[in-house]
């Protein structure tokens, strides 16, 4: 998310950090630029415009010009503006004091609504040991009560629905009484939407309010939309009153110009933000972590807290003292594999860390890829092809059980050499790094040689690099295959077989003069 914006503002800040002073003809070209890049983001005109003259206005000032590090001050002002325009602290549920506290999520059809129902229960009953109770109002989709009870049944959390015959207000008001009767303390309103704003649409969201009276409204809104989210916004507020709003698909977002139009434009906070289509995939919005990932400098706060809800301090210790003494087997590994994955795509959380936006780019991307969560489900299939007394001790493992577990795992016995190369080397690095020792990479990669991930794919690369030789393969009888041939940059030729036999080459015989 925020990639493109990111690499924009990465550049234009590049030029000003770089030089010990700055004059204000400086400040003006990067503050074009920023402007530039915040409408190519399709941030809204006004808020630009007012983000921007807020910036010059401070920037511009002696004490920043004149100063050790001006770059550095500018990127700091530019960052506090940022925080101010996303809203500045973080907002929360309120819940109520007695009673269950209903949440009501609006939006337009398409947005994701129904799925966030889903995604907030999820999380209120994990962070906050609350009993939520998901309602199903939108009668307008049939699809849509379905799938909220899918979602229900999934996630083990009941939900309430008449069909699509009542009306949505007594619905919502039957279901209020039922969320009183089981000990429900939130519920979670599913409303319906249309492709666009109509009476009909409004008039049914205020009649749902009235019956329900709820303590949460939120808007849902797809960030792809841009400044289309900022008008559907301001009506479902004018119309209903809203008291937060969800940006859904910011994982496919990389411009990021509803998230930096909505708030400043409405007045009314973004509490969430959705990042897939799991229904682990939300955050919490907090605006001076998002200020920091679209400056580049990360968010480890985030990151960290991921790390502490995947781990707890108890299995941190004891993964601790087998690193310590080396003792960290392959069942260790693919449990830390699995635990990882849980914490999202592994390219969303290399982008959580500072300074590695642009640099690692391309890792980024390659990491986000199918192709990279099938890499590590083959991993994790070889691995459990593997007997128990083979993942705790991988130096039983010879040849003919790198067969079985290649065999067993559908991949190549290459694969599987290359990922024990890669274990031993990773459990010395932790045994080196638990020490206090400098970590060995090139162990973990299999160094310059064979071994390792990095040596079995130039391994691969050199053999299929190798020309098929069809002489070769006539006076060995056998039918050409890549590989066959002499190895690239060889002088010898291919050396006919010694046993004379049916379809071999024999070499004639030289006349005596």
């Amino acid at each position: 998310m925020f990639d493109s914006l990111s690499e924009k503002l990465e550049g234009v800040f590049r030029g000003l950090t770089g030089r010990g002073k700055l004059t204000p003809a400086d400040i003006d070209r990067a503050m074009e630029e920023v402007e530039r890049a915040l409408i190519e983001a399709d941030v809204n005109l006004r808020v630009t415009q007012e983000f921007i003259a807020s910036i010059r206005e401070e920037a511009v000032g002696e004490a920043v010009l004149s100063g050790l590090n001006p770059g550095q001050q500018v990127v700091k002002i530019v960052n506090d503006k940022l925080i101010e325009t996303l809203g500045g602290e973080a907002s929360k549920i309120k819940f109520a004091q007695q009673g269950p506290t209903i949440i009501m999520l609006v939006g337009l059809q398409g947005s994701g609504k129904t799925t966030h129902v889903a995604k907030i229960a999820r999380m209120l009953r994990k962070t906050q040991g609350k009993k939520p109770l998901m309602v199903a109002c939108d009668t307008q989709r049939p699809a849509a009560i379905e799938q909220l009870q899918t979602l229900g049944r999934q996630l083990s959390i009941p939900v309430y629905s008449e069909g699509t015959e009542p009306k949505p207000p007594q619905i919502a008001k039957n279901a209020l009484a039922e969320a009183r009767k089981l000990g429900n303390d939130v519920v979670l309103i599913d409303t319906a939407g249309r492709l666009q704003i109509d009476e009909p649409l409004m008039a049914e969201l205020e009649q749902v309010k009235a019956n329900t009276k709820p303590h949460e409204i939120l808007l849902v809104v797809d960030a792809m939309t841009g400044q289309e989210a900022v008008n559907v916004a301001q009506e479902f507020n004018r119309r209903v009153g809203l008291t937060g709003i969800i940006i859904t698909k910011m994982d496919g977002d990389t411009r990021g110009g509803a998230a930096l139009s909505v708030r400043a434009v409405t007045g009314v906070p973004i509490m969430y933000m959705g990042t897939g289509e799991k229904t682990d995939a939300i955050e919490p919005f907090y605006p001076d972590r998002i200020a920091s990932r679209i400056l580049g400098m990360g968010d480890v706060l985030t990151l960290i807290e991921k790390a502490q809800q995947a781990y707890d301090e108890e299995e941190a210790k004891r993964l601790q003292e087998k690193m310590k003494k080396g003792s960290f087997d392959l069942e260790d590994f693919v449990e830390q594999l699995r635990k990882l994955r849980n914490m999202g795509p592994l390219g969303g959380l290399l982008g959580l860390l500072p300074g590695v936006g642009k640099q690692m780019k391309e890792l980024r991307n390659a990491l986000e890829t199918p192709e990279a969560e099938r890499e590590l489900r083959r991993t994790e299939a070889m691995v459990m092809s593997m007997t128990k007394d083979e993942r705790h001790n991988p130096d039983l493992i010879d040849a003919s059980r790198r067969k079985r577990i290649a065999k067993g795992s559908g991949v190549q016995v290459a694969d599987v050499n290359a990922l024990l190369q890669q274990f031993r080397g990773m459990r010395q690095m932790m045994k080196d790094m638990s020490r206090g020792g400098t970590p060995n990479m090139s162990a973990l990669m299999g160094g310059g040689g064979g071994g390792g991930v990095q040596g079995a794919v130039n391994s691969r690369k050199t053999q299929m690099q190798r020309p098929v030789d069809p002489l070769a393969a006539f006076k060995s009888g056998r039918p050409p295959t890549p590989g066959s041939g002499p190895a690239a940059g060889s002088s010898s030729p291919s050396r006919p077989p010694t046993a004379p036999g049916a379809g071999q080459y024999r070499p004639p015989k030289k006349k005596k003069k």
